[in-house]
């Protein structure tokens, strides 16, 4: 039998969406890498294009059918081409996606995304559409292979799910009632992790501190951060994105007194007025919420606070906007998500009484923006003169390659640009550098660094350059198997906060 050269098939995936999205269309390349595809290169037409959707967004279904749009063109002069969607807005809409787009081959919740290969392939051979939505989570997502964007930064998911009933949010009818995984499976994965390189950690949780509630331990999520803080070679460990109801004195402690948990801090306010925290079924009020600043304060002077709002809520009145307008004077973000309220289908504050209209909204919208951003840039002056040691990222800094900056993350998350040190520097690596002037989104460092440090994180993200322009183009094999995904392995995400 005579063998041959076999191209294997190319995959996109397009992620919308929280920080769940993002880490569950890792595991989405984790699995299509597992079953013999490739990742497109850069601006090529994919052999199969993956939507992660979201259905918090506004105007998600009009973007999706879009681009869809766009893509039916393409699929139909390339052969084979396949085109899958899932995630929020295919847990939500289900029929209705092959309905408005019969091109679609796939379609798939937030329940199953194991199952995308396997579906892939069964669309191919039957030549029809899979449509297929599971009520409920069959195995923890985290046990999927997954293939990781950053060789030195990771997600660990430590729940998924969410048990609160806020009335702007359709997330927990799509991802289900919150589900938490075993202590011991999250350290094996920070320890497998940090194995391979990582030196920093993001825990991920719909609501992340109320972590322990399904495993009767209410105190289970600051011994977590503490048992991260026994992890050798762990450096940086944060965490996204808490409730205020679940935000407990223990969690703080472990913050201020475990070295690697970074003091920062993103916590979703969406209100500052009693009454419209009342009407979003938010389980906490503005003195409480405030009382937890004081407190994270207290506890860490240094302390880099960011939150989210919505401005526009129904019923929102002059009066609870300045209540908001209030909290944000009185907490002094470093930075602030805001949102203008607008209708999501399937929530219950879609259907209430008292709609702003969308130039009254848009008012006090840029009311805020304009005081964050005032604060923003007072808080960010108050660094400079300060040596903060930076985690090097790659793609932080857009205008780099222009400027010879490098640019990376300081202990607290605020962005830093800093000169490029002379001596090479890699992704991962730790830059130590003095703060010289303040925007209010950025810092720079513009004198000569103070020191580099090379890091396990540089080096794995090295080697990955390495295997990654090593990797052959294509695969000898007996006869053609186009597209065959392989077996899986035995099973082992503002967004809404």
């Amino acid at each position: 039998m005579t063998s041959m050269v076999e191209t294997p098939r190319t995959y996109e995936i397009r992620t919308h969406g929280c920080q769940m999205n993002v880490h569950d269309s890792e595991r989405l390349s984790g699995l299509l890498e597992d079953a013999g595809y490739l990742r497109a290169p850069r601006g090529a037409d994919a052999d199969v294009v993956v939507f992660n959707t979201c259905a918090v967004r506004e105007k998600a279904d009009n973007h999706l059918y879009g681009n869809l749009g766009q893509l039916a063109s393409v699929k139909a002069v390339k052969s084979g081409m396949q085109i899958a969607v899932g995630g929020c807005l295919a847990q939500k809409d289900r029929d209705t996606i092959v309905k408005r787009a019969p091109w679609v081959d796939v379609v798939f919740g937030t329940h199953n995304i194991g199952h995308l290969p396997a579906l892939l392939e069964r669309a191919r051979v039957q030549e029809e559409a899979q449509v297929e939505i599971l009520e409920s989570l069959e195995v923890f997502p985290s046990t999927l292979p997954t293939r990781r964007e950053s060789a030195y930064a990771a997600w660990v998911s430590i729940s998924v799910g969410c048990n609160n009933t806020c009335t702007f949010c359709i997330v927990p009818a799509l991802r289900g009632k919150e589900k938490d995984r075993r202590t011991g499976d999250i350290l094996a994965e920070v320890q497998a992790l940090v194995a391979e390189g990582v030196v920093e950690v993001t825990l991920l949780g719909q609501n992340v501190n109320a972590y322990g509630q399904d495993i009767g331990d209410r105190q289970a999520f600051s011994k977590l951060l503490r048992a991260c803080g026994e992890v050798e070679g762990l450096e940086r460990v944060r965490f996204t994105s808490p409730h205020p109801k679940d935000f407990t004195d223990d969690v703080i402690a472990a913050m201020a007194e475990t070295p690697n948990v970074m003091h920062q801090l993103h916590m979703p306010l969406q209100s500052g007025s009693d009454a419209v925290l009342r009407a979003m079924k938010r389980s906490y009020r503005q003195e409480r919420y405030l009382g937890i600043i004081e407190k994270v304060r207290a506890a860490m002077p240094d302390a880099a606070i960011s939150t989210d709002i919505i401005v526009g809520f129904p019923g929102e009145t002059e009066e609870d906007f300045e209540q908001t307008m209030h909290v944000v004077r009185e907490a002094r973000f470093a930075q602030a998500f805001t949102f203008q309220y607008s209708k999501r289908p399937g929530t219950p504050a879609a259907e209430m009484e008292g709609q702003i209209p969308k130039e009254v909204v848009q008012e006090r919208y840029v009311r805020l923006v304009a005081l964050q951003e005032e604060i923003s840039w007072e808080e960010n002056k108050k660094q400079v003169g300060r040596t903060v040691e930076v985690l090097v990222a790659e793609g932080e800094g857009r205008k780099d390659q222009h400027t010879d900056r490098l640019s990376g993350r300081a202990p607290d998350s605020r962005l830093v640009h800093f000169t490029r040190p002379s001596e090479p520097v890699r992704p991962g690596d730790m830059v130590t550098v003095q703060l010289t002037y303040a925007a209010p989104h950025h810092l720079l460092a513009e004198g000569a660094p103070l020191a580099v440090r090379r890091t396990r994180a540089g080096d794995a993200w090295e080697k990955r350059q390495s295997e990654a322009a090593a990797k052959p183009a294509g695969v000898m094999l007996g006869l053609p198997g186009i597209g065959v995904p392989a077996p899986l392995p035995p099973s082992d995400a503002p967004a809404c906060r």
